[in-house]
């Protein structure tokens, strides 16, 4: 079975359904094990305000059954809390067809896809496309993560990740100085609020973002992936489109 998920849901919509594709049956996997992963997306400085109001929590609507998957179709779902906030401007159903929406946006933001949207999908409101377009789709994509995390714990691959720049801020101590495994090199990270190994370094990035939050600005950053276990051979050098590295490209640039 070919592997592939798909997620559906926008920003203040109801909630978020992620459909996970590929995966065999008997693998053991729990709520807590996907929340845990959860959690995590939610940390980080400088985080906006809508992690105050989300509690993000799976419910399992189909593949699973007596904690272990069924070889089918997994689907999750992720309500979301600040709908009830957003529940007039979100709803499906028009109560008054002819009264205009509320809360339109008509200026489209600059680096975002709300231009090209309303220009391919011929709508007046970029709503329509800033919804879907948001970060809070990738709530989804963790949560199909972390059910494939526990699929790669059968064959003992470990992957873990750390801030190594940020804002032009170099860390100075990297994956190396903090376990050689990835399991503990998490444990490291997620002490820090930036994920930085370096807390000279973590300080500095912590003062950068406040001078470009102040500013109305926003910085960049490198990310250290480090993955241990896999096998030799994966992927291909033979096909452009069975190459692991080109894979792994292309998912990153997908967000």
């Amino acid at each position: 079975m070919t592997f592939r998920f798909t997620t559906a849901g926008e920003s203040h919509g109801r909630g978020l359904v992620a459909v996970l594709e590929g995966i065999p049956a008997g693998l053991p996997v729990s709520a807590e094990a996907i929340n845990a992963e959860l959690k995590r997306r939610m940390g980080g400085y400088g985080r906006g305000a809508r992690m105050k109001i989300e509690a993000d929590q799976i419910e399992w609507l189909a593949g699973v059954r007596a904690g272990e998957t069924l070889g089918s179709p997994i689907a999750m779902l992720v309500w979301n809390r600040d709908w009830e906030n957003w529940r007039d401007v979100m709803a499906p159903e028009a109560e008054v067809p002819a009264e205009p929406r509320r809360r339109q946006v008509t200026r489209p933001r600059p680096g975002h896809a709300d231009l090209t949207g309303v220009l391919k999908y011929d709508r007046q409101d970029a709503r329509d496309i800033l919804e879907r377009a948001s970060a809070r789709e990738t709530v989804a994509r963790v949560a199909c993560g972390a059910v494939c995390k526990l699929l790669l714990q059968q064959f003992h691959i470990e992957i873990g990740s750390h801030v190594v720049e940020l804002g032009g801020v170099t860390a100075r101590k990297g994956a190396q100085h903090a376990a050689p495994l990835p399991s503990p090199l998490n444990a490291a990270a997620d002490a820090s609020p930036i994920r930085c190994l370096d807390p000279q370094a973590e300080r500095e990035m912590i003062a950068r973002i406040d001078a470009a939050k102040a500013a109305g600005d926003t910085v960049g950053g490198v990310v250290e992936v480090v993955a241990l276990g896999v096998p030799v051979g994966l992927g291909s050098h033979v096909s452009w489109d069975r190459k692991l590295d080109g894979r792994i490209a292309q998912a990153v640039m997908s967000i």
